[in-house]
């Protein structure tokens, strides 16, 4: 390895030399320190090169949130093995597409994820390795526990800072989600940023409440382990267990997506609680619950623009600084709003976000005709829209209209693949899905279905299809039918007239 090289796995090294017996993580209880964290990391380490895993393949995570899952993201950094988590809300048959991206040499699951997979493990030849997380394990599946090996650490293989380190699923533009892949660098160029912005250190504690297969999650929990300091780990949100952690472990992080907070702020005033430890919380959320945040406790709001693509956030500020701003660029980041030309825009016009600098992801995974074009011209290209006012501060306006984004609950959703879905139902002409606001989960999923007159279907039918299909967070909260459709002069459906007829309005 090169003189200059630091990975993922050199930071859990360097804290389990400073900070040996300060606690990293925290799971139902049981405190491990950075140094019994470093000693399970090169023990799994060693379990997985003595079934002949190789740097560069693939190992897939489908579970809730376990003290083994972050120790897997540090046996595959060691190893140069690449992580590609997935998104345990997902189909059978969304997971199946994912896998067909990621093309795994093992596949890890929990328990709860035991439905997704059927008989997988049994008759998918392709994935040699299967492991349920845990000392026990389902029939064809073996106990996550047995990979563990109690022998000296394997060599070191040449692992690059610019190496994938893991891949993070998003746009499921193309049916098959697109995978971010995330080099050891860009992680560590995230980490860095964010610890300078928010001023992680080693005394933060912070409370994993979203999934690890989430950007948020990793990043952050990531972040602080980079500096010191600890997290702790729930296998999965509940409100009242979160208020509980904070409280006895002097929690100062938690991350967001609507209703994370809203639901964390009501069980705190339920069990008489000031949260008085939290210090930040981030993420997006409404500006009244934000507020509520504000007048409830000590904590600030961060929030700012960021992707999968791009590590987390790109622009980061408490809330407080500049209202209805998403922050200015960090110090790792360069941004420029361009127009459908990739011309500069004037300041206070709005324009495409393009991001360069060493948050950027190295590429998507398998798909280089897409990374080439999303990196056209030598900056990435959000399919983002936002405006900078006088002072430098990034303003988020939408998505451009082919790259049109639905986030309920943080979870991407897109239109097309909504729209594919319902597209399959007797009797359905044509169909138009779109986001609206919604006071619980930030955005909701709403369809407009043309269907010929005197029609059978109805509201629930075309919900309970899409949810029996794709991912349950997918599913329309409302559904409207109608005759026609509004078209454009070119015969596509005009998106804009269907969300002016069928909007907030509705």
């Amino acid at each position: 390895m090169s003189v200059a090289g630091f990975t993922v796995y050199d930071l859990l090294v360097r804290n389990a030399q400073l900070h040996a017996k300060r606690p990293a993580v925290v799971f139902e209880g049981r405190r491990q320190t950075f140094a019994e964290l470093m000693i399970r990391v090169d023990s799994l380490a060693a379990g997985l090169v003595a079934r002949g895993l190789q740097p560069g393949q693939r190992v897939c995570i489908l579970a809730q949130n376990d003290p083994g899952y972050l120790e897997l993201y540090g046996a595959c950094a060691r190893q140069g093995l690449i992580a590609y988590p997935i998104n345990w809300r997902l189909s059978s048959e969304e997971v199946g597409r994912v896998l067909e991206r990621a093309q795994p040499v093992m596949m890890v699951v929990d328990t709860q994820s035991l439905g997704l997979i059927g008989d997988w493990a049994s008759t998918r030849k392709d994935i040699p390795h299967w492991y349920q997380f845990g000392a026990e394990a389902a029939v064809g599946m073996q106990p996550f526990e047995t990979l563990y090996a109690d022998v000296a650490p394997p060599p070191r293989p040449e692992v690059s800072p610019d190496d994938t380190f893991c891949v993070i699923s998003t746009a499921a533009v193309d049916i098959i989600p697109r995978g971010a892949a995330l080099s050891h660098a860009n992680v560590l160029a995230a980490n860095l940023q964010a610890m300078a912005l928010m001023g992680v250190t080693e005394a933060d504690v912070n409370i994993v409440a979203l999934p690890l297969f989430h950007i948020a999650a990793l990043g952050m929990t990531l972040a602080v382990m980079h500096a010191g300091g600890c997290n702790v780990v729930m296998p999965k949100y509940d409100p009242a267990e979160a208020v509980h952690l904070i409280d006895e472990y002097g929690g100062t992080h938690i991350s967001d997506f609507p209703p994370v907070l809203l639901n964390l702020l009501g069980a705190a005033e339920k069990a008489k609680s000031q949260l008085a430890s939290l210090r930040i919380v981030s993420g997006l959320e409404s500006p009244d619950t934000i507020e509520l945040l504000h007048k409830r406790t000590g904590a600030q709001f961060w929030t700012g623009f960021g992707q999968s693509e791009t590590t987390g956030f790109v622009t980061l500020q408490p809330v407080a600084e500049r209202p209805g701003a998403a922050g200015r660029p960090g110090p790792l980041a360069i941004v420029r709003l361009v127009d459908d030309y990739d011309s500069d825009v004037s300041t206070g016009q709005p324009g495409e976000i393009l991001v360069r600098g060493p948050l950027v992801m190295k590429e998507y995974y398998g798909q280089p005709d897409v990374t080439e074009h999303t990196f056209r011209g030598g900056w990435h290209h959000t399919g983002d829209v936002g405006r900078f006012d006088d002072d430098g501060y990034l303003h988020y306006v939408r998505r451009k209209p082919e790259k049109e984004l639905i986030k309920p609950g943080g979870e991407n959703v897109y239109p097309a693949e909504v729209e594919s879905v319902i597209m399959e139902i007797a009797g359905v002409e044509a169909v138009c899905v779109f986001g609206v606001p919604d006071a619980e989960w930030g955005e909701a999923v709403r369809a407009v279905v043309q269907a010929p007159q005197g029609h059978a279907l109805s509201e629930p039918g075309v919900i309970d299809h899409v949810g029996g299909r794709i991912a349950r967070f997918k599913r329309p909260k409302r559904v409207f039918f109608t005759n026609v459709l509004p078209r454009t002069d070119g015969g596509g459906i005009d998106r804009e007239a269907v969300k002016q007829a069928f909007g907030e309005a509705r």
